[in-house]
């Protein structure tokens, strides 16, 4: 395995080398923002209020305990303080030269949009959407941050977060789009995921020819078939490999 700064460079030369980029990335792409990855081993998973975090972000667990959920959701999926990292930003250099075309994302955090990037394909959807189970009207992250107890519409119906729960499929429209977009590619990037969570891994699937990188602290089950591995931050080895 090459050392860090190696790595970063020949990540720099491949960018430079391609006009059709596309970047999927996970958890570890918002954790240098102040996010925690809670699937990670310092991280918040385990149990909460002794269930586990799927079954509380479970859409059974929504729809049946409306108040716990969106006590829980608040106190841990919720950083409003959070801000783009520099590998967010090296994403929204690279689409304002034309040649990043996508951003994939299993975040729901909103922050690729925060550094200016345009096309973001969100797969498990955004905390920054809440709609109304009754009449369909959309509220933003801050309407629900200011709600006491579960947050309801003007019309007296109550808001689910536009995330996708357990149980849930991801949504057909932005599955097809990020799939598009990574058959064309010329590169694909993936940074900060453990590429374990099905059907999002699956995209890689769909790569043609396009050359790999793969940015990650630590092994994925894709590492074997790349054409770079770059052991570090994704934020770190991107804000480096793309200069300012």
């Amino acid at each position: 395995m090459s050392t860090p700064a190696p790595a970063v460079e020949a990540l720099r030369q491949l960018i430079d080398k391609s006009r059709n980029i596309v970047f999927f990335g996970g958890a570890g792409m918002s954790t240098e923002s102040g996010i925690p990855d809670f699937r990670g081993a310092h991280g918040l998973y385990g149990d909460a209020e002794g269930k586990s975090y799927e079954e509380m972000l479970s859409i059974r667990y929504f729809l049946n305990q409306p108040a716990a959920f969106w006590a829980f959701y608040k106190r841990v999926m919720l950083h409003p303080g959070a801000r783009p990292n520099a590998g967010h930003y090296a994403l929204a250099r690279l689409e304002a030269q034309g040649r990043l075309k996508a951003v994939v994302t299993q975040n729901i955090d909103g922050l690729h949009q925060a550094a200016g990037s345009r096309v973001v394909h969100e797969l498990h959807g955004t905390v920054h959407r809440n709609r109304c189970l009754s009449c369909g009207s959309v509220y933003n992250l801050d309407y629900v941050l200011a709600a006491q107890g579960a947050p309801h519409c003007a019309c007296g119906g109550m808001l689910r977060p536009d995330i996708v729960f357990y149980g849930e499929p991801l949504g057909s429209d932005v599955m097809d789009a990020a799939i598009r977009a990574v058959m064309k590619c010329d590169l694909l990037i993936v940074g900060g995921t453990s590429l374990s969570v099905y059907p999002a891994a699956g995209l890689l699937g769909y790569r043609r020819e396009a050359r790999l990188a793969l940015i990650n602290l630590t092994e994925t089950p894709f590492d074997q078939r790349a054409d770079l591995v770059v052991r570090q931050s994704t934020a770190a080895a991107l804000g480096s490999a793309v200069p300012a």
